[in-house]
């Protein structure tokens, strides 16, 4: 699998792993400090070929992945769920598994800055994603349907508005789910 976009990866053992599973050219960001450097050459490489930003499932990942996104518009994200990802007590992209890996790229999202609210906040309570018992369990089976990663309540209402998605289509996959 040949992927155009550069991945933007945490360290070299990520980009070893990663080619193991698909063909693509990698930025490392060796760490969670981004330099001017490097934040420079994400933005090239998004104007020239596209970035898809693919950060452990982890705290120092997610602040990886949004200070890209923060930085670098219309950067591609992909996810990686941590049971994926998992080896040797650490979880990243280095532990995971080739098939793992082409899955998550193939299911890239890219989130849209300054988007008006398609979900609002006691809307997304009201459908039990936060505050209740099986909070946690609604917020997984819908960022998993729509390929977002982990997330607590807070990133979860970020994510799915920086996607548009509304109150009806979470409805409509929590009550599949419930079938």
């Amino acid at each position: 699998m040949k992927i155009k976009e550069a991945i933007v990866v945490e360290g070299k053992n990520d980009t070893l792993n990663l080619l193991k599973a698909v063909e693509a050219y990698t930025i490392e960001t060796s760490g969670t400090h981004l330099s001017h450097q490097t934040i420079d050459l994400i933005r090239r490489a998004q104007k020239t070929r596209g970035v898809i930003v693919f950060t452990d499932p982890d705290t120092p990942g997610d602040q990886i992945r949004t200070k890209v996104n923060q930085a670098v518009d219309g950067c591609k994200n992909a996810f990686l769920a941590s049971k994926d990802a998992r080896g040797k007590g650490k979880v990243g992209i280095e532990h995971a598994s080739a098939e793992s890996l082409r899955e998550a790229l193939q299911h890239c999202v890219t989130f849209e800055k300054d988007k008006a609210e398609s979900l609002s906040w006691s809307e997304f309570l009201e459908l039990g994603l936060s505050g209740q018992s099986d909070s946690k369990k609604k917020r997984m089976q819908i960022t998993h349907h729509f390929h977002l990663g982990e997330a607590n309540a807070k990133t979860c209402f970020k994510r799915l508005n920086m996607l548009e998605i509304t109150a009806a289509q979470i409805k409509e996959v929590l009550r599949k789910n419930d079938e």
